[in-house]
């Protein structure tokens, strides 16, 4: 950088991501394709929680992000910087 020139300076926030009993034991039944997929998007989770793909649930806390026939479903503490994945599955399957 030369002289004059303004360096940017910005901070990400990293939150900490949980899985849920029940979201470890959905997460193992799915195929190795699909694991890959979801893992990706739990990464991208730790510095956008809410990613513009992600809708707000009806009825109760929390978030989905929809990839395919797939949902995530999670919610957010921001106070604790936390993501709590509280199930992942078939569409037909992860509101019951």
């Amino acid at each position: 950088m030369g002289s004059g020139e303004a360096r940017a300076r910005f901070s990400v926030t990293l939150f900490t991501i949980e899985l849920t009993s029940t979201a470890r034991k959905s997460l193992k039944k799915l195929s190795q394709k699909d694991q890959v997929l979801i893992y990706t998007v739990i990464e991208t989770l730790k510095t956008n929680p809410t990613p513009p793909k992600s809708l707000k649930l009806h009825g109760r806390d929390g978030y989905r992000i929809r990839m395919g026939d797939l949902r995530l479903l999670y919610t957010i503490q921001r106070g604790k910087l936390l993501i709590l994945i509280i199930d992942v599955g078939h569409r037909r399957e992860i509101y019951r």
